[in-house]
């Protein structure tokens, strides 16, 4: 079948919406992930994800709802921790890597139920159901509409703690936006590129964007735009060397990051 055809069969269609979704929320996300140094943390969180999928399974309620407590939970947890003479990276690797274990082998006692570990550790973007399309958009929804409500702020307290202080904002509540704005990208992107990839859609696509603009406006609708490019790419030449899709989404943005490199170097050079 051509790449034209199956484009208009519903599940591929179903999965570029579901990829789109997930880039309009994670790319403007990412650009604070980057700004701020936190990929460790966003990596730390969707590592947390595998923990909260299987106690969404035991207690036979919503992924999206379980993977959202688990990763606030993550977020308030090293809130706490913070400062308190852990080394953040020591603190954030314990935390990330003893969820993970936590997760998996809670998921080997669940009698009765089959669960795909490797679906929520790599995603399954192809097995999307329209249910799942709708938790991806609101999800996405929320996030980017928190995103633009508190941008000012964000920017404020990320570039200058001190100056955010003197304008009335609390660096540290403005924090507390952004680990519940990731939460709940990790919950809507599990089903997609699953809990090893998510980092990569946070980080990447931003990253790409970076040698580029000038403005972070710019650089944020230049990262969701790799973005979505990415997921459409990915999905396609997944389609047609038949590789496992979320990964391939992951390789072409990785692509688009080392190309963005080169051009950027090309232009400060000139």
């Amino acid at each position: 079948m051509s790449w034209a055809n199956a484009i208009l069969d519903d599940f591929v269609m179903r999965a570029i919406l579901a990829g789109i979704g997930l880039a309009f929320a994670a790319a403007p996300l990412g650009c604070f992930v980057v700004w701020r140094r936190m990929a460790y943390f966003g990596d730390a969180t969707a590592h947390a994800a595998i923990l909260g999928v299987a106690l969404s399974l035991t207690f036979s309620v919503s992924i999206f709802m379980g993977v959202m407590g688990v990763a606030l939970v993550m977020a308030f947890t090293v809130s706490t921790l913070s400062g308190r003479g852990f080394a953040m990276d020591t603190m954030l690797g314990v935390l990330a890597h003893s969820a993970l274990a936590f997760g998996l082998v809670a998921a080997s006692f669940l009698s009765g139920i089959r669960v795909d570990l490797m679906a929520y550790l790599f995603g399954d973007i192809l097995s999307v159901m329209p249910r799942d399309l709708a938790v991806i958009w609101g999800g996405g929804a929320l996030v980017v509409a928190l995103l633009i409500w508190r941008w000012s702020a964000l920017l404020t307290a990320t570039l200058n703690p001190d100056l955010a202080y003197a304008e009335g904002v609390d660096p540290r509540r403005e924090q507390m936006m952004l680990n519940v704005a990731l939460a709940i990208v990790v919950a809507v992107a599990i089903k997609v590129v699953g809990a090893l990839l998510i980092t990569a859609m946070l980080i990447i696509p931003a990253a790409a964007a970076r040698p580029l603009t000038s403005t972070p406006e710019v650089m944020a609708l230049l990262a969701g735009g790799m973005a979505c490019a990415s997921v459409v790419g990915g999905i396609r030449a997944a389609w047609i060397f038949d590789t496992p899709t979320g990964p391939t989404i992951v390789c072409v943005v990785a692509g688009l990051f080392a190309l963005s490199v080169t051009l950027g170097q090309l232009l400060a050079r000139r």
